[in-house]
């Protein structure tokens, strides 16, 4: 049930950090933003945690219609009544990892945005990878770590797990940082906004996805050892070499195609 306070369509409840909410107030940066997604007539607009509309209401002047996904009940109602002068807003509340963005586009790719909760991040990220298919692209406002993370290449010191798996089925931009200014109450960490835009299947070329995540969780599950003790239980030695891989090298120093070639060595399609 919604509460008084938000019946009367005011956004007057504070941020929950159990919800992990800093609400982005910046127009400046809210502009840069919208400038980035630069919607076009057609398009599905999906927002993941819309909060006070900061991103909600700009992107419904500038493109009539949005949807909506949102966790805290006491936002709907102030996001429903504010949202008429602005445009169509349809409201799904819900946990974003709990709603089906396959069936939600229903046969219509979708574009979604978001400022994140960075407590719930990766989760997110990889729940829309599972929904790729579905996907046009994605701009999302994370932690400026986590973006730097997506976007790294193969000899970094934060390229990782998150970075092959989504850099294998995305093309991923960090676009620009915001600094901690920019949020009600502001965050401990600088943020970033990075675009993510699916492959076509034949630029993807994994012939099994379950086999490639499990190769890139060892891999990386223990990153200090070189591929042929990391991956001892999934991979020998040979099945490595044969892949045209050195098995003496580490995780961090494979390219994403390279991790594509050793599991499709090796997969069953």
């Amino acid at each position: 049930m919604i509460r008084s306070s938000a019946a009367s369509g005011s956004f007057t409840e504070p941020p929950k950090k159990s919800l992990g909410q800093n609400f982005l107030h910046e127009r400046g940066v809210v502009d840069k933003i919208v400038l980035a997604i630069d919607p076009k007539p057609g398009d599905r607009l999906v927002e993941i945690g819309p909060g006070q509309g900061a991103m909600t209401f700009p992107l419904l002047d500038r493109h009539g219609s949005l949807t909506a996904i949102e966790f805290d009940r006491d936002l709907l109602t102030p996001l429903t009544a504010q949202a008429a002068a602005h445009g169509a807003l349809t409201l799904v509340h819900a946990n974003v990892l709990d709603v089906d963005l396959t069936a939600l586009a229903d046969g219509t790719p979708i574009r979604l945005v978001g400022n994140l909760p960075y407590n719930l991040s990766s989760p997110i990220l990889f729940h829309a990878l599972a929904h790729a298919a579905s996907i046009v692209d994605m701009h999302f406002m994370l932690q400026k770590e986590v973006v730097e993370r997506m976007a790294a290449g193969p000899g970094s010191k934060v390229y990782g797990r998150l970075s092959v798996m989504l850099q294998a089925y995305c093309d991923v931009t960090a676009l620009f940082v915001v600094g901690p200014g920019a949020f009600r109450p502001p965050p401990k960490v600088d943020s970033a906004v990075v675009r993510l835009v699916p492959r076509a299947p034949e630029r993807i070329g994994i012939i099994d996805p379950k086999r490639f995540a499990d190769i890139v969780r060892a891999a990386f599950g223990q990153r200090r050892k070189t591929l042929r003790n990391a991956l001892g239980g999934t991979m020998d030695a040979e099945a490595i070499t044969a892949a045209g891989i050195d098995p003496q090298q580490r995780a961090e120093q494979l390219s994403v195609a390279d991790f594509v070639r050793l599991a499709n060595h090796t997969a069953t399609p």
